[in-house]
């Protein structure tokens, strides 16, 4: 099975030796997007939301890049600072789901890059380009 990778100007610019996400078969595989504004290279202004709100237009762009949608999502991963702030985060998360529920795992981590707050990265399942 062929790895293709996938890329969106309208989310950040690895800043390493990765891909914004790999399409394998009918699945894609983001890596973590931090809060970083793809227009300045920079960490979002605010608070736990606002990070949180930036992460998820990143992988938006990401997703459709791979002609994905959020409703194609079936894992997320969420790396969080502080778990005391899960609730708000919580709140932004199911602003982009609605009613779809993908499975997913949340962990507090001692840091991330950049010293963000969170961090997500999905597993989406896309139509098979033929």
């Amino acid at each position: 099975m062929t790895m293709k990778p996938i890329h969106s100007d309208q989310a950040p610019a690895a800043i390493g030796p990765y891909s914004q996400a790999i399409a394998v078969g009918d699945l894609l595989f983001t890596s973590g997007q931090i809060p970083i504004d793809p227009a300045t290279g920079e960490v979002v202004e605010g608070g736990v939301a606002e990070q949180t709100h930036q992460v998820f237009q990143n992988l938006q762009a990401v997703l459709a890049a791979a002609g994905c949608t959020f409703d194609d999502v079936i894992k997320a991963t969420v790396f969080i600072k502080n778990m005391e702030q899960f609730a708000e985060i919580n709140r932004v998360y199911a602003s982009y789901f609605g009613e779809h529920k993908p499975a997913r795992s949340t962990v507090e981590v001692a840091r991330l890059p950049k010293d963000v707050l969170v961090e997500i990265e999905l597993i989406a399942k896309k139509l098979v380009e033929n």
